[in-house]
C-alpha cells in the first residue's frame, strides 16, 4: 500500500490532521489522492436529510448538496459514514463522489421490488442496543446481529438499563440467554444512568467507527449522551404502559467520542429486513451450520431428511427448538430477498466491501502499532 507520505507534495503537504479523529488514516488519503488533483477537498459526512449533507472537513463542517452522487439505486446514495470528495467553494457546494466503502450496513426497503438500503458506512463495530427495561426478543436480536455481520463490522450487543436488574443471579440469566443466541459476539451490560459498564464500552470502541442500532425505547439515545460526555442527543420519556420508546433520533448523525473513535446514532428501527445476508446468519447461528456439516446429505433442509445431524442435535437437546425455529425463518427470509434481487451486482458490491475492509483494518492496525 502506497503511504500518505509517498503523494505528491501538493496533497502531502495538507494539513488534514483534523480529520483523524473522524478516523482519517493513509488508506483513505490514498483513495482520495486522485479527486485532490481535481481541486476537490476530503471530508466525512456526518448527517444526511433532504438530498443535502453536513460534512466534516479539515476547515470544519460544511453543507452540501448530493445531486450529482444520487442515483435512482439506494444502494449508492450518500449515506452517513461516507468518506466524500467536495467542491472547494460555491453555493450551493456538491458533493462529486464518495469513496468505495470498506464495509455498510444494509437492510431491505419496505418497498415491493426489495432493493437495500444503507444505513451507515465504514463501520467498524455494530452496537446492537437492547433494553433490560422489557421481555428480552432473542429473534429480533439474531436479526440484527445477521445484518450487523453480513455489514463486515464486529458485532457487540449491550444491554441497557442494568440497574433495572438489580439482582445479579437475573441478570446473569439475561446475559447468558443473549451469549447463547449470539455466538462470537461480546454482551455487555451498560447503564447510563449509574455509569455501569460504559468504561469497557468506551474501551471496545476508541479508535474505530461504530454504528448504534435498536428499536425505539433501547436507550440508545441516553447510551449516546453518556458516551460522549453531554446531552447532545434528544432523549424523550419512554412510556410507562408498555416500554416502548419515541423516534427520539429521527436522522443518523456521526459524533466524535471523547474517548477516540466516532459512533454514528440512528433512529429506532421497526422493521429490520433482512438483505442478501446468507453469511450473516450463518455467522449468527454458527453451531447449526457445525452440526449441518455432518448431514448426510450436502443439500440438507434439516426438516425431515435421513442422516440430518441437525435434528439429531434437536432430538438430543443440543440444540435449542426456539434456534433452529428463528434460523429457518432467517434463511426463507433472506431466500426470498435474494430471488428478487440482481445477483450480479450483489456480488461485485460485496467483493469491493471485503477488498476494501480489509484494506482498512490493516491500515487501522498499522496506525494503532504507531501510537
Amino acid at each position: 500500500m502506497t503511504s500518505s507520505s509517498a503523494l505528491p507534495t501538493s496533497f502531502a503537504s495538507l494539513d488534514l490532521s483534523p480529520l483523524v479523529s473522524y478516523g482519517w488514516d493513509d488508506a483513505w488519503a490514498d483513495e482520495f489522492a486522485p479527486h485532490h488533483s481535481e481541486g476537490l477537498v476530503a471530508g466525512r459526512v456526518i448527517r444526511v436529510d433532504r438530498g443535502q449533507c453536513d460534512v466534516a472537513t479539515a476547515d470544519g463542517v460544511i453543507r452540501a448538496d448530493t445531486a450529482f452522487v444520487t442515483p435512482h439505486d439506494p444502494m449508492r446514495v450518500v449515506c452517513t459514514g461516507d468518506w466524500v470528495a467536495v467542491e472547494p467553494s460555491g453555493h450551493p457546494r456538491y458533493v462529486r463522489a464518495y469513496l468505495p466503502r470498506r464495509t455498510a450496513f444494509v437492510r431491505s426497503t419496505s418497498s415491493k421490488r426489495s432493493e437495500g438500503q444503507i444505513l451507515a458506512a465504514n463501520v467498524d463495530h455494530a452496537v446492537v442496543a437492547v433494553s433490560l427495561a422489557v421481555e428480552l426478543d432473542l429473534g429480533r436480536v439474531e436479526r440484527f446481529l445477521a445484518l450487523a455481520w453480513e455489514s463486515g463490522a464486529q458485532p457487540v450487543v449491550v444491554l441497557t438499563k442494568a440497574d433495572l436488574v438489580p439482582d445479579p443471579v437475573t441478570l446473569g440469566h439475561l446475559v447468558q440467554d443473549v451469549e447463547t443466541s449470539a455466538p462470537g459476539v461480546p454482551v455487555l451490560t451498560v447503564s447510563s444512568e449509574t455509569g455501569e459498564g460504559l468504561d469497557v464500552l468506551e474501551a471496545v470502541l476508541a479508535g474505530g467507527t461504530a454504528v448504534l442500532l435498536g428499536q425505539s425505547g433501547a436507550g440508545k439515545s441516553t447510551l449516546a449522551n453518556a458516551l460522549l460526555g453531554a446531552d447532545v442527543m434528544e432523549v424523550q420519556a419512554t412510556r410507562d404502559m408498555d416500554g416502548k420508546g419515541r423516534h427520539t433520533t429521527t436522522t443518523r448523525n456521526l459524533l466524535v467520542l471523547p474517548g477516540g473513535g466516532v459512533l454514528i446514532d440512528t433512529p429506532g428501527l421497526r422493521g429490520v429486513g433482512l438483505w442478501d445476508a446468507e453469511t450473516g446468519v450463518g455467522q449468527v447461528f454458527a453451531e447449526i451450520e457445525a452440526f449441518a456439516a455432518d448431514c448426510r446429505f450436502q443439500d440438507c433442509a434439516h426438516v425431515a431428511e435421513p442422516g440430518c445431524a441437525v435434528l439429531e442435535a434437536l432430538d438430543s437437546g443440543a440444540l435449542p427448538e426456539r434456534r433452529l425455529d428463528s434460523y429457518r425463518k432467517l434463511i426463507r427470509e433472506n431466500q426470498r430477498i435474494v430471488a428478487k434481487t440482481d445477483a450480479r451486482v450483489r456480488a461485485e458490491i460485496r467483493r469491493d466491501w471485503k477488498r476494501k475492509g480489509a484494506e482498512g483494518r490493516a491500515a487501522m492496525e498499522a496506525k494503532r502499532g504507531r501510537w
